[in-house]
């Protein structure tokens, strides 16, 4: 297997060589980014969640551990809280649009690598006489490697960006609720 991948590179151009660089830098910092956001984002929700439920109880205070408090402190007014709400979200959905950019550029480098590949491998044949498909499917087959990296990489950038999103909504609606009640109560 190790000497099949080094046999690939060795035979590869290096625009391929370029193109599957970039997209392996697009794998590593998708998932730097996912781990680093997904725990972040958790930690705000169990702050949130844990602030709405002291909230509802009935010491009725916003937890200081909440975003809204600093916040509270000084006003209740509802457009003060909705700014905080809108702070706060702008805070946890930053870096977000990278995994939509890397979602739907990842495919196009690919097939940019395999657009190239498989132009060199039709270079090379131009200058035989008789040319079969034993010598073409291997040509062809080397250079849909960098699609199929440009196509897996863009999955996980599409699924880590809508699980993250998934999740500022999640904190959004618990600053929602909190900010709804603080209004109702003061």
């Amino acid at each position: 297997m190790i000497d099949l991948i080094l046999n690939y590179f060795t035979n590869s151009s290096a625009i391929t060589l370029v193109v599957l660089a970039l997209l392996s830098v697009y794998f590593v910092l998708i998932f730097w980014l996912f781990i680093y956001k997904n725990s972040q984002l958790s930690g705000l929700i169990t702050n949130e969640k844990k602030s709405l439920e002291t909230l509802t109880s009935r010491d009725s205070m916003l937890s200081p551990l909440s975003g809204l408090s600093r916040c509270a402190k000084t006003s209740k007014s509802k457009p003060l809280l909705h700014a905080c709400e809108i702070s706060i979200i702008k805070d946890a959905s930053e870096g977000l649009s990278w995994l939509s950019i890397v979602s739907s550029t990842s495919p196009f480098i690919g097939l940019f690598g395999t657009v190239v590949g498989i132009l060199e491998s039709f270079a090379k044949f131009s200058t035989q006489s008789k040319v079969g498909f034993s010598i073409i499917a291997p040509a062809i087959s080397e250079a849909l490697v960098a699609t199929a990296g440009g196509i897996f990489v863009a999955i996980f950038a599409y699924t880590f960006h809508q699980i993250l999103t998934r999740k500022v909504y999640e904190l959004n609606t618990y600053l929602k609720a909190q900010s709804e009640i603080l209004i109702a109560k003061a």
